[in-house]
């Protein structure tokens, strides 16, 4: 199947690494988004702490697992790079998580929907192109 999309295979192993890694994150995430956005403070301050963990557990298992042997040896480029990238997802989820639960008046938990299964793949390809080439 690899072959059919002309994806290397150690793409497809990065892929499969990420994949396991951003649901074990995007678990933590949630968790710590819905309870606080549910019962401590608004959701965008929930998504600032929420982010926070889970970006920090993220690099060391992405780019000690996800991207191993992928790329340079892990420097202050790679750091800022890495969080540039984690940034534009913090950015999208909190635009996400204002206007569904904001404008939207949605309940705490829709925010999670494109949190889970759009941003992930989205960091996924920012990752691979821009910080873990």
């Amino acid at each position: 199947m690899a072959s059919r999309l002309n994806f290397p295979h150690e793409t497809v192993g990065q892929l499969v690494r990420f994949g396991i890694v951003g649901f074990s994150l995007a678990g933590v995430y949630s968790a710590i988004y819905w309870y606080l956005a549910t019962y401590v403070m608004a959701p965008v301050l929930a998504v600032i702490i929420a982010f926070l963990v889970s970006v920090s557990i993220g690099f060391v298992l992405h780019s000690r697992w996800s991207f191993r042997g992928h790329g340079r040896q892990e420097d202050n480029r790679l750091k800022i790079k890495f969080l540039a990238v984690q940034t534009s997802g913090f950015l999208l989820n909190e635009v996400f998580t204002w206007v569904l639960t904001g404008p939207m008046h949605g309940p705490t938990w829709w925010p999670l929907i494109p949190a889970i299964f759009l941003i992930p793949p989205a960091t996924f390809l920012l990752n691979r192109q821009l910080v873990f080439r």
